[in-house]
């Protein structure tokens, strides 16, 4: 296969076959044909899109590169989710064990943050001694004896993902919706699922800000995942503000343990709790929306949930303790308080400086082999409408030096802004499934 010919028809709006896409990323991955000429290849991915057949192979492709987890029957259904990322995002760490304790298998595969945004996998490290680096192996075990594993990514799933997203990272061919959809769904149809559930944010703190185009990624990911033998369903939710107060890794995980406890934000609460019930729902062991509400709410309330988030710390070789006494967990060298420069209403809590603070201060990566500290971040108390007077505490600075309290400091400054008012996304606001588009508020 001339290799050129390929990246001229794609150029020029032509649909390459099923098997031209698995012959080019074998190719690809075997160095057969060089980065230079992928790079031209997924450019012209991005001008000119991918058919829905199209879109199919190349995803199967992915997913056809690697492994696929199998399951023996004796497994619940399984059922993961996906986020597309966000400031304060740690909803993964409630919504797993949460689902689990419901008896449903959560084999949930998770990545690090890169740019503003946190990773789950980076959130979870925080605790000490905590393993993300399961084997698929271990995998399958832990999911058969304990009911959930949260896992990074393994080089054995989806192997051509992996090398195509490293090199779409740097040829400015990231923000494309089919290279998305097909990257997220190769990875998620790799781990044998029964039911996805996929929580796409939209707003100033996700990678989707706009909400057309968030709309449109969550109906493709839904399309993909049907189509391919995977119940899913999406859920568009808001990420125009921070989700619950904490960001930074080791102070989401003391905030997702006060969820787990019924003592979370409210906004982290239903937007966990919608998840849990659409979880359930597509594992197929309830059909009914109300009863499923009332089983995540009685596993909260009745401590089964927080019960299952310690076994799978103990699990994969975290210190449980922290569940009792969060104060085992990595703890910041400064701290600062941040109060309100004048009298008013907090009229937004922009996300964007916070997360790209969060980085700056060493709690995320500019590149994937960066070290990150886990102690530093925020506590934002200020929410959007909140009335406050000046010199009010609303927020904290966790910072491992004078310099980061520093930099902190004017993140804040610039994320918290007090005046008129301003309106806000819907916190949840469509239900996409292979059926249509539900508009929820």
């Amino acid at each position: 296969m001339l290799f050129q010919s390929l990246i001229e028809r794609k150029r020029d709006g032509a649909a390459l076959t099923a098997d031209e896409w698995r012959t080019a990323l074998a190719d690809h991955l075997q160095d057969r044909v060089p980065d230079y000429q992928m790079a031209a290849l997924l450019m012209s991915v991005v001008w000119q899109g991918l058919s829905p057949e199209e879109l199919t192979a190349l995803t199967l492709a992915m997913r056809d590169s690697g492994s696929i987890l199998d399951w023996p029957p004796s497994v619940p259904p399984r059922v993961d989710k996906h986020s597309t990322g966000g400031v304060g995002d740690k909803v993964s760490l409630v919504l797993a064990p949460l689902v689990a304790s419901c008896g449903i298998a959560v084999p949930m595969m998770s990545g690090r943050g890169l740019g503003h945004t946190g990773g789950t996998t980076d959130k979870l490290e925080a605790i000490p001694g905590f393993r993300t680096d399961l084997s698929l192996e271990e995998v399958r075990a832990q999911v058969e004896r304990v009911g959930v594993a949260m896992f990074g990514p393994s080089e054995r799933i989806a192997p051509a993902d992996r090398r195509l997203y490293a090199l779409r990272d740097v040829t400015g061919t990231v923000p494309s919706i089919p290279l998305i959809a097909a990257s997220i769904m190769s990875k998620k149809l790799a781990e044998g699922l029964n039911g996805l559930v996929l929580d796409v944010k939209t707003g100033r703190g996700g990678f989707m800000q706009d909400p057309e185009r968030a709309l449109e990624l969550a109906r493709t990911m839904v399309e993909l995942g049907v189509g391919n033998g995977c119940r899913t369903t999406a859920l568009v939710t808001a990420m125009d503000r921070p989700l619950g107060r904490a960001i930074g890794n080791a102070l989401e995980v003391e905030e997702a343990l006060l969820a787990l406890q019924g003592r979370g934000p409210e906004d982290l609460t239903l937007i966990t709790r919608a998840l849990a019930v659409e979880m359930l729902l597509l594992a197929g062991t309830e059909a009914d929306r109300s009863v499923a509400r009332r089983q995540v709410s009685e596993a909260l309330s009745s401590g089964r949930a927080l019960d299952k988030f310690r076994e799978l710390i103990a699990a994969q070789g975290g210190n449980p303790g922290i569940v009792d006494d969060p104060g085992l967990l990595p703890q910041a060298a400064e701290v600062e308080l941040f109060e309100a420069p004048v009298k008013g209403v907090v009229a937004a809590v922009d996300p964007l400086p916070l997360g790209r603070a969060v980085v700056a201060m060493g709690g995320g990566r500019r590149q994937l082999g960066d070290a990150i500290d886990h102690t530093v971040g925020f506590v934002v108390s200020a929410r959007p409408g909140a009335k406050v007077l000046k010199d009010e505490p609303i927020a904290s600075v966790f910072a491992r030096d004078a310099a980061g309290i520093t930099l902190g400091l004017a993140a804040l400054r610039e994320a918290i802004r007090i005046g008129p008012a301003q309106p806000l996304l819907p916190l949840i606001s469509h239900r996409v499934t292979i059926s249509g588009t539900e508009t929820l508020s």
